[in-house]
């Protein structure tokens, strides 16, 4: 079966909007958390499209590349994001977040390495690290769903900015 011949997956906000629901709540309370910690939106989006390029969301793909350019985001960063530690445009800070995002997303390939836990420490404190756990956490749930129910990524457009 080719994916044009796909059957049709299931709506989980249809089917399930208590757990959807619930799920939005954890994403809101999640970026939250980063706001008070004053974690960078700009981290949290490359934390986000790191995860989906890793997991292969094209849906999540597709919105958080378009919020992070409506955030300012250049384009040369966004299509190095895969390939960040051979490149000079990322921040100390970036490169923490984004390993820390790496590990967690992969956690089946030798869990939250010490070394990768120790650097996003020196970059972040406490609350920055819990919200950006709990930020690759979201993305990472979302990931899962986008991908098990073929969610279709090119409609989305980001709020406009205030």
């Amino acid at each position: 079966m080719s994916k044009s011949d796909s059957i049709t997956r299931v709506a989980l906000k249809k089917n399930t909007p208590d757990v959807s629901a619930a799920m939005g709540s954890l994403h809101a309370a999640a970026v939250s958390v980063a706001q008070d910690a004053k974690v960078e939106p700009e981290i949290l989006e490359l934390v986000r499209i790191r995860a989906s390029q890793i997991n292969g969301c094209a849906f999540c793909l597709d919105m958080h590349t378009k919020d992070a350019r409506a955030q300012g985001e250049t384009e040369q960063r966004i299509y190095a994001l895969n390939a960040w530690r051979e490149t000079p445009f990322f921040t100390e800070r970036e490169r923490a977040a984004l390993a820390l995002t790496e590990a967690v997303t992969l956690v089946h390939d030798g869990h939250v390495p010490d070394e990768v836990y120790a650097e996003a420490a020196e970059a972040f404190d406490e609350d920055q690290i819990a919200a950006l756990i709990w930020a690759a956490t979201v993305i990472n749930a979302y990931n899962r769903i986008a991908v098990a129910t073929r969610m279709v990524p090119g409609a989305y457009q980001p709020a406009p900015r205030e």
